[in-house]
């Protein structure tokens, strides 16, 4: 590509980007700012989600494939119930093989929707008697009109051919007068001309039949001022359901607010910011022109992140914003591999232009390799994931991508002008000195294998004490691994945790906690592990309200976790685990040609692993199910760190096994990359620290095994799996008559 045509590209994305970020943050004509653009999570905006699962016992009955059938099926109709219910973008997805989980945005009565869409059992249309007429299934359709004979509203039902004749019958002998009332329907007052409708056990609705009714529709209407528009729509909802293939119970729920989502989004945004605007300091500090370019290129790729999600439909959550700042410092570790190569090349004596060129051709094969195996713990974490920990890793998995082609393409772009500048084509401005020496973080050579009896002691100590601890005192675990229910709720006051916890006695709540939070501690989170229901939370929430006089729209947020949903969690977070070792093993082992490096990087993985549970036992930090998600990305980080070493040890061993010894070349290899670690690791820690510190509980802890593990996956990657590799590899290229003779 010619110069002019270089820098006329050049100044065309620098215009792109400025557009870009003015349209992204304030929208430009059409052009929506991406707040209103972007979907956002329940988290974020508020509403209520809840898992339900099929009964176990109709499953068993089932082969997988009737099994696949059947909760299609099922979705259809919670789906069909959901929207009947008004509830806008409301979505009903399968989870796993036998769960469905709602998602209801901007739902006001939190619990009320919980209960509408709990409602399980097949829908049955009775005689006052007990007899049944017909089911959901002869159902057609359910809506609501105008009543306008008695005002209000009425409910307008449409049945189905066979479900037509079932009906004509049914309202024949209701009419009639002639039907002898059961004792159940005797005690809520049911008239012996009543068409009873009911779901689960529990009356939707018994209007009274004066006629039979042959035809394939029906009208129910209220004598006394006809229907409130909101009971028509539900009971209209609840009828139109229809009949569940399948018994459900929900296992787990979850109700947010809007307002606590908010502020935990600007507070996100805000922290993003912060963080993103240290890292391009930084970056300045430390490349100087180039990190002013590599600046740019990061810009274009927050913008590209975004704008990507927006067109793919991604709904952004709390965990997915700190994805995104994750992802930034991924972005930043390839220019950083990059910048250090064309480093190197400038002080073998080579041009500026030709070491750029060829510094970015060594790099490449450095950056693809350390990205992929990332995008490996990414896809693994997808897939085994919950619904909240799948954003965080989708998001993720579009960072990687994106960085890889924006510091490949757009870095190289621009660092490719300044090569070829006059003013700016000198060796000051790539970081190296007029005679040819790089400038460098560390300028001290380390001998990093001497001392690594002693990083292998200071390891074992630590995960030695772990083990201690998670056997003496066990792990924190939170109430998503053990099972309970959390409410977070708005008290209006300053109260004691005392005080709720006396007026909550009658309720016998194991482990309860209380919780101050909020402004003036006004708030309180309340936390247990017997697992809740709806109405039993419900029940709570009026106990309080006695007490201290809050309401049902005081509650803040609340969640509730099956027991069941704990021990998935657990075995979910092994297998995530193994998978992802398991297959970054085998590319590594592909990639390098050589099963050494591939033990020496897993082993490093499954010391970081141990580490980050060892910190998490010793300072009894809660477990929960963000964990899971912190746990597989500090395994695609730390060999993420590790590769880069690795890609260096092997270069190096093809071009000096002969002038220098394993120990030699391995030990330089780790000082050669050593700028580049610590530089990665603190650009990825300044944007965490700020989302820590910064944003709400649930985001922290997401980022504290994150900030945990960039810490341990450095460490590792430098002390610790080098000294292994060179532990495997210090006798190759030794004669067979030497190995089999050391040390007789």
């Amino acid at each position: 590509m010619k110069a002019k045509v270089k820098k006329v590209l050049a100044v065309i994305i620098v215009l792109l980007v400025a557009f870009g970020w003015y349209a992204t943050c304030l929208g430009v004509g059409p052009v929506e700012s991406i707040k209103d653009t972007m979907k956002f999570g329940l988290d974020i905006n508020g509403g209520v989600y809840v898992v339900l699962e099929a009964d176990q016992e109709e499953v068993a009955k089932l082969s997988d494939e009737d099994l696949k059938q059947v909760m299609e099926q099922t979705r259809a109709v919670l789906n069909n119930r959901v929207n009947a219910m008004g509830i806008s973008e409301a979505t009903v997805s399968i989870e796993g093989t036998d769960r469905l989980r709602v998602e209801m945005p901007g739902v006001d009565n939190a619990e009320e929707a919980i209960q509408q869409i709990g409602q399980t059992a097949q829908l049955s249309f009775l005689l006052a008697d007990g007899t049944v007429v017909l089911t959901g299934e002869d159902v057609k359709d359910a809506g609501i009109d105008t009543d306008t004979e008695n005002g209000g509203y009425k409910i307008n039902l449409e049945f189905t051919s066979s479900g037509a004749d079932k009906f004509t019958e049914g309202t024949r002998k209701a009419s009639s007068g002639n039907v002898q009332v059961n004792e159940v329907f005797q005690q809520v007052g049911v008239d012996k001309t009543a068409i009873v409708i009911m779901l689960d056990n529990n009356i939707v609705t018994a209007p009274t039949c004066k006629q039979t009714i042959a035809q394939a529709s029906c009208e129910i209407t209220s004598a006394g001022g006809g229907y409130s528009k909101e009971d028509a729509s539900n009971t209209a909802a609840l009828i139109k359901g229809g009949a569940l293939p399948i018994s459900l119970h929900d296992i787990t729920s979850s109700v947010q607010t809007a307002t606590i989502g908010e502020d935990a989004l600007n507070k996100s945004v805000v922290a993003g910011l912060i963080g993103l605007g240290l890292v391009f300091l930084l970056m300045i500090l430390v490349y100087n022109i180039l990190g002013l370019f590599a600046d740019i290129a990061l810009m274009l790729y927050v913008l590209i992140v975004l704008w990507v999600m927006v067109l793919m439909g991604t709904v952004l959550t709390l965990p997915g914003i700190a994805g995104i700042i994750l992802s930034i410092g991924m972005a930043v570790d390839a220019n950083v591999i990059i910048f250090s190569r064309i480093k190197e090349e400038i002080a073998k004596g080579k041009t500026v232009r030709v070491a750029v060129d060829q510094g970015f051709k060594n790099a490449l094969t450095t950056v693809l390799d350390a990205q992929i195996t990332t995008l490996i713990a990414a896809v693994v974490l997808y897939e085994i994931g919950s619904t909240t920990v799948r954003g965080f890793a989708l998001t993720l998995m579009i960072g990687i991508v994106v960085s890889i082609f924006t510091a490949v393409v757009i870095t190289q772009l621009f660092v490719g002008i300044i090569a070829e500048s006059k003013r700016f084509g000198k060796n000051k401005f790539f970081g190296v000195s007029e005679d040819g020496v790089p400038k460098k973080l560390i300028k001290r050579e380390f001998s990093f294998l001497k001392n690594r009896k002693i990083f292998y002691a200071i390891s074992t100590c630590i995960i030695v004490a772990g083990l201690v601890f998670s056997l003496v005192r066990g792990f924190n675990y939170g109430i998503d691994f053990t099972g309970g229910t959390m409410m977070q709720i708005d008290m209006g006051k300053a109260v004691s945790s005392e005080e709720v916890k006396d007026s909550l006695k009658e309720y016998d709540l194991k482990d309860l906690s209380v919780v101050l939070s909020g402004k003036n501690n006004e708030q309180v989170i309340i936390k247990t592990v017997n697992a809740l229901d709806s109405e039993a939370r419900q029940d709570v929430i009026r106990t309080l309200g006695d007490k201290f006089g809050i309401t049902e729209k005081d509650v803040l947020a609340s969640e509730e976790f099956g027991p069941t949903v704990g021990k998935e969690l657990k075995t979910n977070a092994v297998k995530a685990v193994l998978i992802a070792a398991i297959c970054m093993l085998l590319y590594i082992i592909f990639r390098f040609k050589s099963w050494k490096y591939g033990v020496a990087s897993v082993a490093g993985l499954v010391h970081d692993v141990l580490i980050v549970l060892s910190f998490y036992a010793i300072f009894h930090v809660t477990i929960n199910n963000p964990f899971i998600a912190g746990i597989l990305t500090v395994v695609g980080y730390s060999i993420n760190d590790t590769i880069v070493v690795f890609d260096r040890i092997r270069e190096n061993r093809k071009l000096h096994h002969r002038k220098q010894s394993n120990e030699e070349i391995i030990n330089h290899s780790i000082n050669q990359t050593i700028d580049r670690s610590v530089m990665t690791s603190l650009t990825t820690l300044v944007g965490m620290l700020a989302l820590f510190f910064m944003v709400s509980t649930s985001i922290r802890e997401f980022v504290l095994p994150l900030i945990v593990g960039v810490l341990v996956g450095t460490y590792s990657s430098v002390f610790l799996c080098s000294p292994m590799f060179y532990e495997m590899s210090k006798n190759d290229g030794k004669s067979k008559y030497v190995r089999e003779n050391k040390g007789k």
